[in-house]
């Protein structure tokens, strides 16, 4: 599938030239505009590029670490499922990234406070 990576350039554009930040807080799930990216990268969806995304650290009101998520459940050490609204949410632990609070568009839910704590519990093993 061909990606269309000027599409995403102007919508990237107007997201970073976006005045306000929203408030957001540790093991909140937002989606987040992560882009067309390259190879393996998860992408986000749609005209505004979105993905949900689990907010495992909040260094101030501008930058995050966000983990990207997905429907699909896998059992590998390199993910992480847990429920959230009724479902069942999938964390790609290996694919955790830096963000600027600019990319979150609007908070979907909470995750359980034992969830995030397990959640970094397996990212902390993931390190060498």
């Amino acid at each position: 599938m061909e990606k269309d990576f000027k599409e995403w350039f102007q919508e990237k554009t107007e997201v970073h030239s976006k005045k306000a930040r929203p408030h957001f807080r540790e093991g909140e799930v937002w989606f987040a505009a992560l882009g067309a990216n390259i190879g393996f990268e998860q992408d986000g969806r749609g005209g505004e590029y979105l993905r949900p995304v689990a907010i495992i650290r909040k260094f101030n009101n501008e930058i995050l670490w966000a983990v990207p998520l997905t429907k699909t459940a896998k059992s590998e050490p390199f993910y992480f499922s847990f429920p959230l609204e009724g479902n069942t949410s999938t964390a790609i632990l290996s694919q955790i990234r830096l963000v600027d609070a600019k990319r979150l568009f609007y908070r979907f839910g909470v995750m359980r406070v034992e969830d995030v704590e397990e959640m970094k519990k397996r990212l902390k093993a993931l390190l060498p």
